[in-house]
């Protein structure tokens, strides 16, 4: 009989665990974790699984293989502008206010994952104000920043601000190493709850410096401005590869990879001028420049049995699409009263129907000192529309050197023109008169002063 009972509880227990997704020792209803990682000055063209040659990328090139890999997803041309819209799922005609800020008010995913009982933390680059408190004001139970409350070197020997703490490094350590090490720490923390890590990375944004793993590396470099050559950004595409490769193998090892959605962008087109090759193609870092070599990013969908493995889309995907994603995964419905810009990318990466974006409409304006210049578009995969009437046939002219005229336009060309003016008519009135209006006063003060 005792035989019978030990076979039974055996075979009960042997059931139960084929209930369980694979590697887990968790309930079948606990809610993934989520991750985003988001690299600086990293085009399209860089990574080895959209076609790149000239670097090595092979955590990328596996995680699009086993994931999808979206063609064609842009951001803005520059980091906070990018960021701006990634964290509050918003066109920055909405809220952006200068370079360098994320006005106090916006509601961001790491508040609203907090919210839903995530622990969240924010591990990289910041470059959104430097009051101590804004990362917990923005949702993040904790931090480990480079430029948030100063600008120290980043790479080797670096300073950084950890929960608010200023934190300088003087023994050979490298920056990205370090935070990579702090968003390790946290997942492997908080295995056992939700957790959100948002990870904009530090590489590979200038100064092209060596890495650890260069051969050119030197331990005791000071500084931003030494041993700078842009032949150093392969080993910063390489190294910031190794990195996300390290904190893959930690979720393997914590049985917590089958529970967590990965995805992986950058913020905006590679450095202005760096050369990079597709096959035989050579392709020009545009970062700045409203082209598709300031816009396009690479972009990896990544969750085991959750996304379909292998899938290539060619759907239009942009910066305000990250938020909806991160709280589709999580189960959390954003408050009603906040208006969203982004749709989930979910569905579509599930091979599920589902509506696409018909255009990505973008409002530039970095804001830097007394340039108030805006450069306001609207685009699909084959034409792009100016406020200013410039029109574009993307296909033909990549670079945008040659405007066509809209009354001139016959066809597909025609009916596309048709479509971005009314995207771009949405936005019309969407500019809220308080975000501008100090702007505007000094703008209106300098005019009467030369007047007078």
């Amino acid at each position: 009989m005792r035989h019978y009972f030990i076979l039974l509880l055996l075979g009960w227990f042997g059931a139960a665990a084929h209930l369980l997704p694979t590697g887990h020792a968790v309930a079948a209803d606990k809610k993934p974790n989520l991750i985003l990682i988001m690299a600086d000055d990293l085009g399209y063209e860089t990574i080895g699984a959209n076609g790149g040659t000239s670097y090595r990328t092979p955590v990328l090139d596996k995680l699009a293989a086993t994931g999808v890999r979206f063609t064609h997803c842009y951001v803005q041309p520059l980091c906070t502008p990018t960021r701006v819209q990634l964290m509050t799922g918003q066109y920055n005609v909405r809220n952006y206010i200068n370079f360098g800020t994320l006005d106090p008010r916006a509601v961001t995913f790491g508040n609203l994952l907090k919210d839903a009982g995530y622990a969240t933390c924010i591990a990289g680059k910041w470059q959104l104000g430097h009051d101590v408190d804004l990362p917990k004001k923005f949702g993040f139970d904790e931090s480990c920043l480079w430029q948030h409350t100063r600008r120290p070197p980043r790479y080797a020997n670096p300073g950084l601000e950890i929960n608010g703490i200023e934190k300088d490094y003087s023994h050979g350590e490298y920056g990205p190493d370090l935070v990579n090490d702090y968003a390790i720490d946290f997942v492997t923390r908080h295995q056992e709850k939700p957790f959100f890590l948002y990870y904009p990375m530090m590489l590979t944004h200038a100064p092209y410096q060596p890495t650890p793993d260069s051969a050119s590396w030197d331990a005791k470099t000071q500084g931003e401005e030494a041993k700078q050559d842009r032949k150093h950004f392969g080993d910063m595409v390489e190294y910031m590869d190794k990195l996300i490769g390290k904190l893959l193998t930690k979720l393997d090892a914590l049985k917590l990879r089958d529970n967590t959605l990965i995805v992986f962008l950058g913020d905006n087109g590679t450095g202005k001028g760096t050369r990079s090759m597709m096959g035989d193609k050579v392709v020009i870092g545009g970062k700045g420049t409203t082209t598709a070599a300031g816009m396009h990013v690479p972009l990896i969908v990544s969750w085991p049995g959750r996304v379909t493995s292998g899938m290539v889309k060619q759907d239009l995907v942009d910066s305000t699409d990250f938020l909806p994603t991160l709280l589709d995964a999580a189960g959390v419905k954003p408050p009603a009263k906040l208006t969203l810009d982004g749709h989930s990318l979910l569905p579509s990466s599930r091979g599920e129907s589902a509506p696409s974006r018909e255009w990505i409409y973008s409002w530039y304006s970095p804001r830097q000192g007394a340039d108030l210049t805006v450069r306001e578009f609207a685009f699909n995969q084959r034409f792009k529309l100016y406020r200013n009437g410039e029109f574009f046939n993307l296909q033909q002219d990549i670079q945008e050197k040659h405007a066509l005229k809209v009354e001139s336009l016959k066809g597909d060309a025609a009916s596309a023109a048709k479509l971005l003016q009314s995207a771009l008519d949405q936005f019309q009135t969407a500019r809220p008169e308080d975000i501008d209006r100090p702007g505007k006063k000094a703008k209106k003060k300098a005019a009467t002063k030369k007047a007078e």
